[in-house]
């Protein structure tokens, strides 16, 4: 079995906390891959997340998709258009721009969106079950205030 972690000079690399964080994620978001697979829903695949995230319930441009996934436009428009052809989202025309189009969700795309939200509890309960109540508080908070004093926000 190999490992994610790539080796340097023989050995593992360094393992930084970037490194340890997004493993994590890696992890857990492919927890909820399976589950999603399970319920009929193989076609979306890890990278698809970066649509789902950021996408706001009236609509959102690719360009604001990308902007913050902070991935490129066309890397974008490469991720919603797999999407748009398995049904999870369609692109309609933004009534306050005629040259954009919006992204929304279809029915299959809020059914992907209501899994994610029911598989909350079980992860929480997942990591709960590792770290113990107390801990997974503390490390939400931890992360949040990370994430706000880092970005600023």
């Amino acid at each position: 079995m190999s490992t994610r972690i790539p080796t340097r000079g023989g050995g593992e690399r360094l393992v930084t906390l970037a490194v340890l964080m997004r493993e994590a994620f890696v992890a857990l978001n492919d927890l909820v891959m399976a589950r999603l697979a399970e319920r009929g829903h193989s076609a979306v695949r890890s990278a698809h997340s970066a649509v789902f995230q950021y996408l706001d319930d009236t609509g959102t441009t690719v360009s604001l998709l990308a902007e913050r996934a902070q991935v490129t436009k066309q890397a974008m428009a490469e991720l919603v258009h797999h999407l748009e052809a398995h049904g999870y989202v369609t692109r309609v025309p933004d009534p306050k721009d005629r040259r954009a189009k919006l992204v929304l969700p279809t029915d299959r795309g809020h059914e992907v969106l209501a899994i994610a939200r029911q598989l909350v509890p079980e992860i929480d309960d997942l990591v709960s079950g590792i770290v113990g109540a107390d801990r997974l508080r503390a490390l939400k908070a931890d992360l949040e205030a990370i994430r706000r004093d880092v970005s600023g926000r």
